[in-house]
């Protein structure tokens, strides 16, 4: 493997995370064990051991098999991060946020998924797409990171770790779906805020939002958004926004996770369900003192 810095060696970082293999729905905590023989397993050709012979114990059920039954039944019901996230720059570090339900196709796998992953000090990602791809890919990245690190005692910047996942997700964007935010804070530049989306691409931006509860609030994004906000109006920007796109979103809910992220270090916030926006009510928008949120709703007459 060459040194971090002066280039990668993608192959391997490929093959050893499963992304160009036939099926990549094998968790990156299995590969780490022994990547060579699972790139081995992979593309064999296995079938079904019958039945009968299973009773007699003529069938070894090793790590093949239960891969094969692992990929059959992962293949047919992939489990998608189909999410709203988002990251917000201001004045002094940046802040991120995620809702927390990951689906199987109309069942909800999991109602309080921590969808901001760390990859290194002050450097969060935010995931929407496949789960096994995401997490697979922000695998790579924390390890490349650490590596640097390590070598040249130094701590890498916000634009390196975005790099990282823009140059995997592209040369790998034939067989991954995968959609990740990257922010964070560094000495060099400071906060920043990156959008990769699906196919590859890398923008700076002030503000991002991705996950199949963005197209709901885009506008909202930029009728609100305002340049120079501080840091609790960034928080409840994030706040709302999030809340509006779980409200419309079916695959979107839970709750909301945020991070704020400054030179300090990093700070968490939780917001159960209980205690989301609820703008349907109006207040949230409008302000409790407005006569038309306070206003009963009035029937339309025929």
């Amino acid at each position: 493997m060459r040194r971090c810095g002066q280039g990668f060696d993608w192959t391997y970082a490929s093959i050893w995370l499963g992304l160009r293999v036939s099926d990549r729905r094998l968790t990156a905590s299995a590969l780490l064990s022994s990547p060579s023989h699972y790139t081995e397993t992979i593309t064999t050709n296995m079938d079904v051991p019958d039945v009968q012979v299973l009773k007699k114990g003529e069938v070894n059920l090793g790590v093949s098999y239960l891969y094969m039954c692992l990929r059959r039944q992962q293949t047919h019901h992939p489990t998608y991060v189909q999410t709203s996230i988002m990251a917000v720059q201001f004045e002094g570090g940046v802040v991120i946020g995620a809702d927390s339900r990951t689906t199987m196709g109309s069942y909800i796998a999991n109602r309080v998924t921590d969808k901001l992953t760390h990859v290194h000090d002050r450097i969060y990602c935010c995931r929407s797409g496949s789960a096994a791809d995401t997490q697979a890919v922000a695998d790579i990245v924390h390890y490349y990171l650490q590596m640097y690190e390590q070598q040249y005692n130094e701590r890498p910047t916000v634009h390196a770790a975005a790099t990282l996942f823009q140059k995997l997700c592209y040369e790998n964007k034939d067989n991954l779906s995968a959609g990740i935010i990257v922010a964070g804070w560094d000495k060099d530049v400071g906060p920043s805020v990156y959008n990769i989306p699906l196919g590859g691409g890398l923008f700076r931006q002030p503000w991002a939002i991705g996950g199949s509860g963005s197209t709901y609030v885009y506008g909202y994004c930029d009728a609100t958004y305002k340049d120079g906000w501080g840091r609790d109006e960034t928080v409840n920007f994030v706040k709302n926004t999030l809340a509006l796109a779980m409200s419309r979103d079916g695959s979107s809910g839970g709750t909301i996770r945020m991070c704020v992220i400054t030179k300090d270090g990093v700070e968490r916030h939780f917001i159960p369900g209980n205690e989301l926006p609820r703008f349907w009510e109006g207040k949230e928008v409008l302000g409790s003192d407005s006569t038309f949120a306070s206003a009963p709703t009035q029937p339309l007459s025929a």
